[in-house]
């Protein structure tokens, strides 16, 4: 038996859930950090009917695995478990494969525990000089840097980032690496300095009075983010979504065709450029870090992640 964080109606924190079998092919990693995202808060309010145990932004060391030269290996990974047969995999769209499991989420218990089974496919491994607290990350990390897969932003280009919690921080110091005109608005001066220490234009969210961004990427976390992206878009300009929430407001969509705005969905992203990323320092996450809980206090983490103005909170072993 292992320690585990357990979702059905109410979080529980568990002494005595079953330790994970990995399957052929899969590894046996245990856990070593984890960190609550804002997915995991929404799945607590019922977002995607969630029940299990949650965590996907995690680094752990392989115990086990078919694979010895892996054992013994600090790895983070990748959170879509595709049947690998289906049209959409063979096509290379594996992420959007419709008999998915997904790590936390849907139907694949997650590392808000002591041991999570993965694919060895769907492993990276961590370089040395990445530490935990920085390796778990990578997640999200990669979540940003799938935005400049999808959308050509280059220097002439005039940016707008809703959101200051801990993807729009992301995404800021992804996208600013385009050279690009960025501005990231969102309600939280001290979390914005983390940016402008980086030398990135920040303003409050309420002061934003351009409407015409070529580009505008929402990581507000709200059911709103949307409807405000769609006011400072310029017509034929791009909105960028990547909040994911139990529910939804009812938005005005005559908005995105009268001005041919074109809107795109963002999910999980490549892992090796997050990797690279944080090997480099091309992108600093540690000011991100608000507080590290052990996993017995997951519950209290969890409020404590609720709270307002928090950034991200660790789960340690």
């Amino acid at each position: 038996m292992m320690r585990a964080l357990f979702f059905d109606n109410d979080l529980r924190y568990r002494t005595d859930y079953p330790v994970p079998e990995p399957r052929e092919n899969e590894a046996l990693i245990r856990v070593t950090c984890a960190g609550i995202c804002n997915t995991d808060l929404e799945i607590v309010k019922g977002y995607m009917n969630s029940k299990g145990v949650p965590g996907h932004e995690f680094v752990g060391v392989v115990e086990r695995c078919w694979n010895q030269a892996l054992e013994g290996k600090r790895v983070v990974g990748e959170i879509n478990l595709s049947c690998r047969n289906c049209p959409l995999c063979k096509g290379g769209l594996r992420n959007h494969c419709p008999n998915r499991s997904v790590l936390g989420i849907l139907g694949k218990d997650g590392a808000f525990a002591d041991y999570v089974t993965l694919p060895i496919e769907n492993l990276h491994l961590v370089p040395d000089s990445v530490p935990d607290e920085e390796a778990v990350f990578v997640e999200p990390l990669a979540a940003a840097f799938e935005i400049l897969e999808q959308v050509k932003i280059g220097a002439g280009d005039r940016v707008c980032i809703l959101g200051d919690g801990n993807l729009g921080l992301l995404a800021a110091q992804v996208v600013s690496l385009t050279g690009c005109a960025l501005v990231v608005g969102g309600g939280h001066k001290e979390k914005l300095s983390i940016l402008e220490r980086r030398g990135i234009e920040t303003i409050l969210s309420s002061d934003i009075t351009e409407r015409e961004f070529d580009c505008v990427i929402d990581c507000t976390g709200s059911p709103s983010g949307v409807e405000s992206a769609m006011k400072l878009v310029r017509p034929k300009g791009t909105i960028v979504l990547k909040t994911t929430v139990a529910k939804r407001d009812n938005i005005d969509m005559n908005v995105i065709v009268i001005d041919e705005i074109t809107l795109v969905g963002s999910r999980c992203g490549p892992f090796e450029p997050a990797i690279q990323a944080l090997k480099v320092k091309t992108v600093d996450v540690l000011p991100l870090i608000s507080r590290t809980f052990p996993l017995s206090e997951g519950v209290e983490a969890f409020n404590f992640a609720s709270g307002k103005g928090i950034l991200k909170v660790l789960l340690k072993a």
